[in-house]
């Protein structure tokens, strides 16, 4: 079966096929003649036929630095949607948090056949910015900043700003912090910055030096907990750039001195499922991650479109979500 034989079947030209199946424009008559050919035989053209003639493979890489991450999840189920409201697949490659696998993954995209790119929440070496000017391709970048490039991205210095600010409203006054890697710049540097501008702010300006940095894991942040709070007694507000680190700073408290978590109150980021089964529930921070991600695919549209003023950035707010459901 080929494109002869479907036009022969459907009445039509073999160009009218052609136009069909390269989204371009026919009468409705005809396309509904096609289609039912087309769904009559099973038909389906060759992709490796399109690319030659369109040279366009309808394919996005995206690059994650996890999966077992609910953040992350939310991002690709928007680029998803996306995606396919726009006729386009997904090559996901997931770097297990290592900057080379990132850096291969960017060279394998380089030397294939993608449309485009997108990378969530990477941390950006020189080695991946000598990279990026390499690539050929439209390049968006979701959940970090990065000059040059089309970025989406969170108030994440607010959004720790706002949260530390209400720990102290409600009676904190020795407060820690339990961050990313500074390199980081946005669940790391920016949050970090939020929190010391914040207890500054407020007349704790030496509360800034209660920090520890730990991993993206709860096991981290049961490990570092232990390190906080043996270095800062007293304790009594916790503030951490996520989540997962702060379920592992209230198991810490938990199996160690239940009598701490009377005391301390424990805030994260994310609003993911953990921060609600968690005993005492999380205060979290509510991001936009799925709109960040169909945000991000229509930022590659355009670009793929050559549109002129195409937005190039977009800073998208958050809210406070405390555990008896309101909304700051």
């Amino acid at each position: 079966m080929n494109i002869a034989e479907i036009a022969k079947m459907a009445g039509v030209s073999r160009a009218a096929v052609s136009r069909y199946f390269n989204d371009g424009y026919i009468s409705e008559e005809k396309r509904e003649a096609i289609r039912l050919v087309v769904e009559e035989t099973g038909y389906r053209p060759s992709v490796q036929a399109q690319m030659l003639r369109t040279k366009k493979s309808k394919m996005i890489g995206v690059i994650v630095p996890k999966i077992a991450s609910a953040a992350i999840g939310r991002v690709v189920e928007g680029l998803l949607a996306g995606l396919d409201r726009n006729g386009y697949q997904m090559l996901l490659a997931v770097a297990q948090n290592d900057p080379e696998k990132e850096l291969e993954y960017l060279a394998a995209f380089r030397d294939k056949q993608v449309d485009g790119v997108v990378l969530v929440a990477t941390v950006f070496t020189a080695k991946h910015k000598r990279m990026l000017k390499d690539l050929s391709v439209p390049v968006v970048i979701v959940g970090q900043r990065l000059s040059g490039y089309c970025c989406v991205f969170h108030d994440d210095y607010h959004a720790t700003y706002d949260l530390t600010k209400l720990l102290i409203k409600r009676g904190r006054k020795k407060l820690g912090f339990m961050g990313a890697i500074p390199q980081d710049q946005a669940a790391g540097a920016e949050r970090y910055r939020g929190f010391c501008d914040a207890v500054c702010d407020m007349g704790c300006g030496e509360l800034a030096e209660n920090t520890v940095t730990a991993a993206f894991t709860m096991e981290s942040g049961y490990e570092k907990a232990g390190e906080l709070l043996e270095k800062c007694n007293g304790l009594d507000g916790l503030v951490c750039a996520t989540d997962t680190m702060a379920a592992g700073a209230v198991q810490y408290m938990r199996e160690h001195d239940s009598r701490l978590l009377e005391r301390i109150l424990v805030a994260g980021h994310g609003d993911s499922a953990m921060a609600k089964v968690t005993a005492p529930p999380l205060i979290t921070v509510r991001y936009s991650y799925a709109k960040s991600g169909e945000i991000a695919v229509q930022m590659l549209m355009d670009l793929l479109g050559h549109v002129e003023g195409a937005v190039r950035e977009v800073k998208l707010g958050c809210c406070i979500v405390e555990p008896d459901g309101g909304e700051n």
